[in-house]
């Protein structure tokens, strides 16, 4: 993960969260108050409440043993817990070592799901592996249309269908070609919904199950692309998609326009679903593999 860049995207957090923070320790006796404090800043940077109540209880006990001695300790105490938080958990790719990686991407309208997918294959195809990717967005014509002119910047295989096929249907073909023709990774765009629609819920499904008829355990991955900008409701969608699909990891999108990147803490908290890439920016470049040390060090300003 590039740190520069990383920590510039996560700028607009660290001033609302380490910033915040480093300010308020200083000079403080640790009591009650300073407590409720630490409490605001963690809440208003999205890191949520039951993340932030278990922060601070861990502090207030870390404190009464004298692992924090003054209130200038509270703040690399914190980030080394948000790091032991985030750290748990697999965060690489779940590669198919016996064949096609088949990797499904879900997320709701205007989340940056399309331009993330890009990312991923631009990221895939640095890894020196082939990939093919599947546009099961039939419903919008500029989807397909979006997904064609990132498949041929990049060079890689598309299967699509004309507008309004059967969503699975291009998954099975998609999934059919790409074992067929040996390819390592094959990406699968799906329509743009929202966590409420029960019936686009319910093709995820579909599409997840006609994916496992014909490659073995697919889809390995099947990651969600949260908008980093929605804070906590990213929470909310992570739980109703899990309803109906495997979410097996997430791409954090658009941090780099955000003060609420502390969400990240919060869904690994509450939900144990690992972070596996984020996005830093609008170029096929802006995708990094999520490191949570780094992330951290990022979140709170450090230096490279």
């Amino acid at each position: 993960m590039r740190f520069g860049r990383l920590r510039d995207s996560l700028r607009k957090t660290s001033q609302a969260l380490a910033g915040r923070l480093k300010a308020l320790v200083k000079g403080r006796r640790i009591d009650e108050s300073l407590w409720v404090d630490v409490e605001e800043v963690l809440i208003t940077s999205d890191v949520g409440v039951e993340a932030t109540d278990a922060l601070v209880d861990a502090a207030r006990t870390a404190a009464k043993h004298g692992e924090i001695l003054k209130s200038e300790d509270v703040v690399p105490w914190i980030r080394g817990r948000m790091t032991d938080r985030l750290t748990a958990g697999d965060h690489g790719l779940r590669w198919n070592e016996g064949g096609t990686t088949v990797v499904l991407v879900a997320g709701v309208n205007g989340s940056g799901k399309t331009t993330s997918i890009a990312k991923l294959t631009k990221w895939v195809t640095a890894q020196g592996r082939s990939c093919m990717v599947a546009a099961c967005d039939t419903y919008r014509a500029a989807a397909v249309a979006q997904l064609t002119i990132w498949s041929e910047r990049l060079d890689v295989p598309i299967v699509k269908q004309s507008q309004g096929a059967d969503p699975a249907a291009v998954a099975f073909d998609a999934a059919e070609s790409a074992a067929s023709r040996g390819v390592d990774v094959l990406i699968v765009d799906t329509a743009g919904r929202l966590h409420t629609q029960r019936n686009l819920m319910e093709e995820l499904g579909k599409i997840t199950r006609v994916l496992g008829k014909k490659i073995p355990g697919a889809p390995h991955e099947t990651l969600l692309v949260l908008d980093g900008t929605a804070g906590q409701n990213g929470l909310q969608q992570t739980r109703r998609f899990r309803e109906h699909a495997e979410v097996t990891g997430l791409i954090v999108s658009k941090l780099d326009g955000t003060a609420k990147g502390g969400v990240v803490l919060s869904i690994k908290d509450d939900l144990d679903v690992p972070v596996k890439f984020v996005g830093t920016g609008e170029t096929a470049d802006d995708l990094a593999p999520f490191e949570p040390a780094t992330f951290v060090a990022a979140l709170f300003g450090d230096e490279d």
